[in-house]
């Protein structure tokens, strides 16, 4: 007996051809309905930008709404393609809701992540542009999305935080009050004078316009060391220009203190040689 019968082969591609001709205008209008629907998309979200442009929402807020208004009109766009295809959305969209449990429950991970980003968009600790520390990192944010928090650390290394554990975790916002105190330590000897060595930081401090005025810097003797007299400098200056008050500060503070005649220490180690041949009794 022939195992292959051309005939029975021949009915079965005479019935699928038939069958792929009767959907094939389903399939066109489909792949043409997804095509136009990723265009209308995209061409929504771009009006939905300018919308949020206009009424100064606030970018942080404004990324996060797109990333959930883009995942679901793609998911309606998904499920209208499919209808079109023939199948039943009732049994599809049941098919879905089953299939999103099983997944819900395997990437619990995701969905605290979800939470965590709205959790971050009610009660703002932190916005798109904001210098933060969390989670051994820190940087400025660049973008939140519906799962993630994105920061670009002062090395320009970007860094990917979940928003799970950074809606749970301590935030540290260096930004959000706009100004930001340093608190520098400069040790000097115990035979330079304390009060001559308090008027050249203040002085320091007081003639640069980028330190604020109010409050007004101030110098303390923090603590005696072994070595040292330590003075602790404070001082206050906008987020913009805290960084270069903190680094001409350090570097200027030695050069005038050095001028006035007040000197650094540094660690010393004095060694005592003992000659033990001399200490050793003669023998005879």
């Amino acid at each position: 007996m022939d195992p292959f019968n051309f005939e029975d082969i021949n009915s079965y591609v005479e019935r699928f051809g038939a069958r792929f001709l009767d959907y094939l205008p389903n399939i066109i209008s489909a792949v043409l309905l997804l095509f136009i629907g990723l265009w209308v998309i995209k061409m929504l979200k771009k009006v939905i930008v300018k919308i949020f442009n206009s009424r100064n929402v606030e970018e942080t807020l404004k990324q996060f709404l797109l990333g959930i208004i883009g995942w679901t009109l793609k998911i309606l766009l998904f499920i209208t393609v499919i209808s079109q295809l023939g199948v039943q959305t009732s049994s599809f969209v049941a098919m879905i809701a089953a299939a999103g449990l099983a997944v819900g429950l395997a990437l619990q991970g995701s969905l605290a992540n979800f939470a965590g980003g709205v959790l971050i968009m009610l009660f703002k600790p932190f916005k798109v542009g904001d210098f933060i520390e969390a989670q051994g990192q820190s940087g400025t944010v660049k973008e939140v999305t519906i799962f993630y928090t994105k920061m670009v650390t002062v090395n320009n290394q970007l860094v990917i935080l979940p928003n799970g554990k950074l809606s749970n975790d301590n935030v540290i916002n260096y930004t959000s009050e706009g100004t930001r105190r340093d608190v520098l330590t400069f040790g000097i000897s115990y035979n330079s004078d304390i009060k001559k060595a308090k008027e050249v930081l203040v002085a320091l401090m007081k003639e640069q316009v980028h330190i604020l005025k109010n409050p007004e810097p101030v110098v303390f003797v923090a603590e005696l060391n072994d070595s040292s007299v330590d003075l602790t400098a404070r001082f206050w200056a906008l987020n913009e220009n805290f960084w270069n008050c903190h680094f001409y500060t350090i570097e200027e503070a030695k050069t005038r203190l050095e001028a006035a005649g007040i000197t650094i220490p540094f660690p010393q180690r004095d060694i005592h040689h003992y000659n033990l041949e001399k200490t050793q009794p003669k023998k005879e």
